[in-house]
């Protein structure tokens, strides 16, 4: 009798859920559909004359949108993400809409690399070129912020408000006494000077090396930020290093008396400044233009079967399938296949954005461009880091485009992996080991590494250092010799890479575009397709639209504590040989 009850009460729960699934499903579609639909009003919506572009670029910004945020951006439940080529799109239709007369723009604290937001702000001088007006209004400015502010025609600060104007800076922490007090470490190998992803486990302090290059970096990327800045402020270089050595950009009156603004205002005076400059009347209204109105006012050609494939590369580097948030071997192997196979598709842009990872990965990512370069031209497109694994990908490319700010190089090789030995001993634990032969056990954490193994992965390394160095030499035809002077793991900015022969132009994702376009003979002939093509699966649908899912989300996570579960979900073994990017360095 239980079993009956039970089986009916099993039966009876699987068809409520498949009925509130299928429910959630129309909902889902109800959904799109009103978006679509919204769009498409949007699309067909009048821009009127004298209107101004309302930019807000204190969303996040990313070079290539998950799908599951675009679900929940559908569903109302996640923030608005603005895609990086969406957002150049716009303000290049809004410079040449005769209806556009200028962009209110908010910058108080954006959230985006240092490379989007020069680019960014080169878009915006662009706009101004073409004899309009940018304004700018901000209760305080972080210092991107008001570098990306600067391009305006005035700036306005909340008589509250504050500005952030202080250069930039870089902070490592290191490790070495945490390890020794705990008796947990990181055994490491490495073949580089500055192949500074590791020091912090085996040091106190930065190395002179590492210091040296950290600066170089950095003053690089602060004199392009504080020419443009002095430029457009009509500030001489004196009085600007005075500005940021005290600090004086912090309250509103020091930062109106020494030009870094123009206006102390108040929010409801400065909309009355934008109706002035449209030559409008106090009393009447703005005509408004969203960026999503103005995206999507031009975005395709019509009647062109061409298209240039966009492969977004972003994230570490993995062994794995990949998806639109790391670099996977299979989905990206796949993905160039497909892409390579496409007769519509007459070129590819490859655009990198990632710190390195895997080593094998990185070759077999490699290798598979080297195929597609065969049929089609492949330009690389660096965003705001293609270093190490990524800059590993960029050498197979005909043109590798930078700009100023980008984080390249990384040319080295380390191997790092966790040793708990003296910890197990102080909390009671030893660990035997039964072999067939010496070297049956290579690596356990529970015993300090063999010499054998520390030999074998180090040459290991020596052989990866050599043939990333030849991938260089060969990608950018340069001697293995001057590679080794700029290798060891040494990181450099665009500006410096391109002086140095690693990339062959500044320029960002537009004119990566237009020079794959050029080298396939389609001069303006062509629409734009991103990869990858990642379908959603049911759970990211259902962790979006169901409360409980995502409780079962935790709980799964949780189960990664549970070596028997975390086997089961762990079914390939993982190379720990990489070439990775310096510690991500946090520029602010």
């Amino acid at each position: 009798m239980n079993f009956f009850r039970n089986f009916l009460a099993s039966f009876l729960g699987s068809i409520t859920a498949l009925i509130s699934i299928i429910s959630l499903g129309f909902f889902l579609l109800a959904g799109v559909a009103s978006v679509a639909t919204f769009d498409k009003n949007i699309l067909q919506g009048e821009i009127l004359s004298n209107s101004i572009l309302n930019l807000d670029l204190d969303k996040d910004v990313y070079d290539n949108i998950p799908i599951t945020q675009e679900f929940e951006q559908i569903l109302g439940v996640s923030p608005e993400i603005i895609k990086f080529l969406d957002l150049i799109n716009a303000i290049e239709l809004a410079g040449d809409n005769k209806y556009i007369k200028g962009i209110n723009l908010k910058s108080q604290s954006p959230k985006m690399g240092w490379s989007q937001t020069l680019t960014i702000r080169k878009s915006l001088q662009k706009f101004k070129d073409k004899g309009k007006f940018i304004y700018s209004y901000g209760d305080f400015f972080s210092q991107k912020g008001y570098y990306l502010a600067s391009v305006s025609d005035s700036i306005f600060l909340n008589p509250m408000g504050n500005i952030e104007l202080k250069g930039l800076g870089a902070e490592v922490l290191y490790y070495k006494q945490l390890q020794e007090k705990y008796g947990f470490k990181m055994e490491v190998i490495r073949h580089g000077k500055y192949k500074s992803a590791v020091e912090p486990y085996l040091d106190d302090k930065m190395s002179d090396a590492n210091r040296n290059q950290i600066k170089s970096l950095l003053n690089s990327i602060w004199n392009k930020i504080g020419g443009q800045i002095k430029s457009a402020r009509k500030i001489s270089s004196e009085s600007f290093n005075k500005i940021v050595d005290n600090l004086d950009a912090t309250f509103p009156e020091n930062a109106f008396k020494n030009k870094i603004v123009d206006g102390i205002v108040s929010r409801t005076k400065y909309k009355y400044k934008l109706k002035r400059i449209l030559g409008i009347k106090s009393d009447e209204k703005l005509n408004n233009v969203s960026y999503i109105q103005m995206k999507n006012s031009n975005n395709y050609k019509k009647g062109t079967r061409n298209q240039i494939a966009i492969i977004y590369a972003q994230g570490p580097i993995i062994y794995g399938k990949g998806n639109e948030s790391n670099i996977g071997q299979e989905l990206f192997s796949k993905t160039i296949r497909k892409i390579k196979n496409n007769k519509r598709i007459k070129a590819v842009v490859l655009r990198i954005d990632s710190p390195g990872g895997v080593a094998l990965s990185s070759e077999i990512i490699w290798d598979e461009l080297i195929e597609l370069k065969k049929e089609k031209p492949l330009v690389v497109s660096m965003g705001n880091v293609a270093a190490s694994g990524g800059y590993y990908l960029s050498t197979v490319a005909d043109k590798v485009f930078a700009n100023d700010f980008t984080i390249t190089g990384s040319i080295g090789v380390f191997a790092m992996v966790p040793n708990i030995a003296e910890f197990s001993k102080r909390i009671g634990i030893n660990a035997e080991q039964v072999e067939t032969n010496k070297n049956s056990i290579f690596y356990t954490p529970f015993e300090k590494p063999k010499k054998k193994f520390r030999s074998n992965v180090k040459k290991s390394i020596e052989n990866i250092y050599e043939m990333f160095k030849k991938r260089v030499s060969d990608g950018r035809n340069i001697s293995m010799d001057e590679v080794e002077v700029l290798a060891q793991g040494r990181v450099w900015s665009g500006e410096q890479a391109l002086k140095n022969g690693l990339v062959d132009m500044e320029g960002d994702i537009k004119d990566a575009i237009n020079a794959a376009a050029e080298l396939a003979g389609l001069e303006n002939d062509f629409n734009i397709t991103s990869y990858p093509k990642i379908e959603p699966e049911i759970n990211d649908i259902l962790s979006v639209m169901i409360p409980f899912n995502s409780s079962m989300s935790k709980f799964l996570k949780l189960s990664d504590l549970d070596p028997v579960l975390k086997s089961i979900k762990t079914k390939e073994k993982k190379p720990i040989i990489l070439i990775s990017q310096p510690f991500n360095l946090d520029i602010r």
